[in-house]
């Protein structure tokens, strides 16, 4: 951390709505380490083994997800199949009264 000498503040703007300051920092010295490093962490390497185990699970996950789409659309279709079944039985039994009804009054 640095110490109140290496710090140097300079009032900018003053309004009502707020205050704007410059804070000026100085040079870091010679003798204190860095507390983050330069470069990043090194990767570390990853075997051809854990790579194919990763391609494995990702055709595993892309095969789930193939089964859950065609698994949604067969519950979907088989939906539209009882949909128009029962219209057509609702549709021949009005079709059956109103001959009925018809029949009825001749």
């Amino acid at each position: 951390m640095a110490s109140a000498e290496d710090i140097q503040v300079k009032e900018l703007d003053k309004r009502a709505s707020g205050q704007a300051f410059e804070v000026i920092l100085g040079a870091p010295a010679p003798d204190s380490k860095g507390e983050f490093p330069l470069s990043p962490p090194k990767k570390k390497d990853v075997s051809l083994e854990e790579i194919q185990r990763k391609l494995d699970a990702a055709e595993e996950r892309r095969k789930n997800h193939e089964a859950e789409v065609l698994k949604h659309l067969a519950e979907k279709r088989e939906h539209e199949k009882e949909v128009l079944q029962k219209a057509m039985e609702e549709n021949n039994n009005f079709s059956k009264m109103a001959e009925e009804k018809l029949q009825l009054k001749m």
